[in-house]
């Protein structure tokens, strides 16, 4: 069992700091027991960022079921428990948008959630550009390789011609069936020979030796420069998804 205060020190020598904005990812699993659970993880995370310091988490829902932003609970097979957790947290703002609910709690947690455009999602307006243009940081305490959300950010700048789009049905709570357009935050927006590119462009990351990573609880955490990884992120995409220019 890892002590709250523990955690705390040990994301403070990880490089989070008083006043941060962090966006978490987070394996509760890899993480191992901490002491309060996973409520015991959000404060440990509240104590290191001080006052002045903000958390987002991505929380979604529960597809195929009537949402409700407030009410609607996280899908804990493909979110964990850290984040329904988090959703109930209190203090905790949410953002009422069906394909791309966040939720955030600290002095900037307004600003980063309102607005969310309908469409295009993740794109210029969104969440994670506000998260990127505050100079925030993503926090990884041993979550799966493919869980970096603010890569989608960076789709929206890349170079990459003929992105692939998609057009979802979504049902509110309050008003019914609406449609969603954005790119393909599912699949991808292009087709990459090796397949799945999410993974790939953090590993990247990380062998670039550019993030932070230490140990917090029972795991190898890692933290990255929003700015950074989204500019590392773009510059992937431009030459791993984009054809190659003919020479005229």
């Amino acid at each position: 069992m890892t002590a709250r205060a523990e955690i705390r020190d040990q994301l403070l020598a990880l490089g989070v700091c008083p006043g941060d904005v962090v966006m978490t990812h987070a394996s509760l699993r890899k993480l191992g027991p901490v002491d309060g659970g996973a409520a015991g993880l959000i404060e440990a995370q509240l104590a290191a960022v001080g006052p002045t310091g903000t958390l987002l988490m991505v929380l979604s829902a529960i597809e195929d079921q009537p949402f409700d932003a407030q009410r609607s609970p996280v899908d804990i097979a493909d979110m964990g428990v850290l984040a329904e957790v988090f959703r109930t947290f209190p203090g905790v703002q949410v953002n009422d948008h069906p394909a791309d609910r966040f939720a955030a709690i600290g002095p900037a947690a307004q600003a980063l959630l309102h607005p969310s455009p309908l469409h295009d999602y993740h794109g210029p307006g969104s969440v994670l550009e506000r998260l990127t243009a505050m100079g925030g940081k993503v926090l990884r305490l041993g979550a799966n390789p493919d869980t970096v959300t603010l890569t989608h950010y960076a789709e929206y700048l890349a170079e990459v011609p003929d992105k692939i789009r998609v057009r979802r049905r979504y049902v509110r709570a309050d008003t019914g069936e609406l449609w969603i357009e954005s790119l393909d935050d599912n699949e991808g927006i292009a087709v990459w020979p090796l397949g799945d590119y999410f993974p790939q462009i953090l590993l990247d990351y990380l062998a670039s030796g550019a993030a932070r990573v230490g140990p917090v609880g029972r795991c190898t955490a890692e933290l990255l420069d929003a700015k950074d990884f989204v500019a590392f992120a773009v510059a992937w995409m431009n030459a791993q998804l984009a054809p190659p220019r003919s020479e005229a």
